[in-house]
């Protein structure tokens, strides 16, 4: 019975799997309370009437919602690559991270703390999951048996 594309060994393992659907749930956490932040910013008077401001607060929210989309996304797809569905592949373009989207912290640093402090829980999500992707796209290493027997093969 075919079930699909095959799986990366790295997805095969429920510690692999609980990492994903932990990391989605992290991550949605976090979009929800920067909608909520930069929402209440934005519509409260969380940011004073500088229009200089006001457009630093929108150009980060963007940055921050943006970098927040593309962990969700690489997390959606490795649950669908998990879940063996159809058309889901390693070489598609949710497969890849993608590039850091960083903060303008001389910009945010006029904002208050619990927008920066989502801004920078976004940047290291984003780390954290850049590190782990770069870790699953690293070879195995070889075990000492196998090792071992390419060595007695080379000698045959």
């Amino acid at each position: 019975m075919n079930r699909g594309p095959s799986v990366p060994p790295e997805l095969t393992s429920p510690v692999h799997r609980a990492q994903v659907e932990a990391l989605y749930v992290e991550a949605m956490l976090l979009a929800d309370e920067a909608h909520a932040a930069f929402a209440a910013a934005r519509d409260f008077g969380g940011v004073p009437r500088d229009a200089l401001l006001q457009i630093s607060l929108a150009c980060e929210s963007l940055k921050t919602t943006t970098r927040l989309m593309h962990i969700i996304a690489w997390l959606l797809h490795r649950r669908a690559m998990i879940a063996r569905e159809p058309g889901v592949g390693k070489r598609d373009k949710a497969a890849c991270l993608g590039e850091p989207i960083a903060a303008d912290w001389s910009v945010c640093a006029r904002f208050d703390a619990p927008i920066r402090d989502i801004v920078s829980a976004s940047e290291r999500l984003f780390d954290r999951i850049a590190r782990i992707e770069a870790g699953w796209a690293r070879p195995e290493a070889p075990r000492p048996v196998q090792a071992l027997l390419a060595q007695l093969e080379a000698r045959l």
